[in-house]
């Protein structure tokens, strides 16, 4: 027990440690976890035997749970909501098409049969959410038109679609027949959706409005609705997957208590997910029975970067005027990498035999992908001119705000103020703050308690960080030429009586303003609302 412990302690380290140097070797994080995965396994240094497909299978299937939870509860409903309609046909039809399409090409010129061929592109069908978001995140790509959010909320919410795809290829198989598969599709999308907002409603309504969850045990309450969620939908025969998504959505974008805890709590979590899901991708894999299917593997590969996933994208998205640019980003950007490799997993631990394993096809695939289209990822984007240096990806996440907070003052000291010609240490100052310089003119003082303050100096004083009640709310909003507010003075705005307009960023100057404070594009207006 003591080993198995080290190891996993280890394990976690060396993990930890790719994440933080996996910019310099110029790959994705996550690769290095399959790496690190393939040492330990029976092809590596320590040769832990590793092939238990069923075990493996429920360890990702939670891990890829909390995944999908956290990619609905960490996205930023207000920036998503303009290409909500986009990322979801592409999500569902998308995925879709993606699978057929790779299922048509993988008959002609693999062989498979076709539920075969249909299998293979139903677990390749969907874009991994883990692979997008950290390069999003790592590499900072802020990309224009919405297309950062377009790719978060579409590769958050198609592993559902895909899962199904896979559920139904698999009973072809087994079964050998189509039977009653328009009736699975509907029930698994029926029961997910009314589970998923069922238990958002339930879970809002706990934690807003009860006392039953004591401070502190927020996380701990939340982690088992989620299991509950995901549980009870599998069990009335729902999509689990797409049950704790949209769950995640609509609690996420909820004006609940402690979301300031929840998130970075979340976020650790889903890390920890990436890595175990990746670690144990590689621990699972036989590098010496690699080879046999490698070229299968590239073919594969080549068919979704290059046919599928462009002509799924290009169908879905030229029809809304999108740009050849932006559809050819989109089409490089679909990532395959965990949920297809889980997909895989469960098909393998299913009973599910093919002429190559499935599971090693799609492993090799997935690295294939990530390595190759994430590692390249920002520079197709600049080639196609889709890189936008005025945005800030950070922005389309909900956890943007939380990083944001207000936690220092300025205070001005004219002639004739209480403060003036008064040591620092004979000042009332406001409960729980604290001065910690003084600005006189071009000089920047540390204030100690023998500090004396002159007219004319500015105080800088920090103070406790307010956390805005269940009630409150501190918005953003980016203002472009098209916007009812652009080029108004907040004088001629028709604001809510429960509303303010608090601050506006214009540029690197932050303004505080007052009613004849005209607002421009590109603004970035800061709201409170009651």
């Amino acid at each position: 027990m003591t080993v198995t412990l080290l190891l996993v302690a280890i394990v976690i380290l060396l993990c930890v440690l790719a994440e933080k140097f996996s910019g310099k070797f110029g790959m994705p994080a996550l690769i290095l976890f399959m790496f690190i995965g393939m040492l330990f396994g029976s092809d590596g240094i320590l040769k832990i035997p590793f092939d238990d497909y069923r075990l493996a299978e429920n360890i990702c299937s939670i891990a890829l749970l909390f995944i999908m939870f956290y990619g609905g509860f960490n996205l930023k409903w207000k920036a998503a909501k303009n290409v909500a309609v986009k990322s979801i046909l592409l999500s569902t039809i998308g995925v879709a098409v993606t699978a057929v399409v790779t299922a048509l090409f993988v008959r002609l010129l693999l062989g498979y049969s076709w539920a075969e061929s249909f299998l293979v592109g139903a677990v390749l069908g969907s874009t991994d959410a883990a692979s997008v978001f950290a390069i999003l995140r790592q590499k900072k790509l802020n990309l224009k038109d919405n297309t950062a959010s377009l790719l978060e909320m579409e590769s958050g919410s198609n592993d559902p679609m895909a899962y199904m795809l896979t559920f139904i290829a698999m009973g072809m198989i087994n079964s050998g027949g189509t039977e009653h598969i328009i009736q699975q599709i509907f029930l698994q999308l029926v029961v997910g959706v009314l589970v998923g907002v069922a238990f958002a409603l339930l879970t809002i309504r706990l934690m807003s409005k009860t006392s039953l969850i004591s401070d502190g045990l927020d996380t701990i309450f939340m982690i088992a609705m989620v299991l509950i969620c995901y549980g009870l939908s599998q069990i009335f025969g729902g999509n689990a997957y797409l049950s704790v998504y949209i769950m995640g959505i609509i609690i996420g974008n909820s004006p609940i208590k402690n979301k300031a805890t929840l998130i970075p709590f979340f976020d650790g979590v889903t890390s920890l997910a990436q890595i175990l899901i990746f670690f144990l991708l590689g621990l699972l894999t036989l590098p010496h029975e690699m080879p046999e299917g490698l070229v299968t593997a590239v073919v594969i590969t080549l068919i979704l970067t290059l046919i599928a996933r462009p002509v799924a994208v290009f169908a879905l998205l030229k029809p809304f005027h999108c740009s050849v640019r932006q559809c050819l980003l989109v089409s490089w950007a679909g990532l395959r990498g965990a949920s297809s490799s889980v997909f895989a997993i469960m098909a393998v631990a299913g009973g599910i035999v093919m002429p190559h394993n499935l599971f090693h096809i799609v492993f090799m695939v997935s690295l294939f992908s990530v390595s190759i289209q994430g590692t390249l990822l920002p520079k197709i984007a600049d080639k196609l001119d889709m890189i936008d240096e005025n945005a800030d990806v950070r922005k389309t996440f909900n956890d943007y705000q939380e990083d944001s907070a207000i936690t220092l003052m300025r205070m001005f000291i004219p002639q004739g103020h209480n403060w003036e010609n008064k040591l620092v240490k004979e000042v009332n100052f406001p409960t729980g703050s604290l001065a910690i310089m003084i600005k006189r003119k071009n000089e920047t003082i540390i204030t100690k308690g023998d500090t004396r303050i002159l007219a004319g100096d500015n105080v800088i004083l920090s103070v406790p960080a307010y956390e805005p009640a269940d009630n409150e709310q501190l918005t953003e909003t980016c203002i472009d030429s098209s916007h009812v507010w652009c080029n108004h003075a907040i004088s001629e705005l028709n604001l809510a009586s429960n509303e303010l307009i608090a601050m506006i960023i214009r540029g690197d100057e932050t303004l505080i303003p007052d009613g004849k404070t005209q607002i421009l594009e590109n603004d970035i207006v800061v709201t409170y609302r009651e």
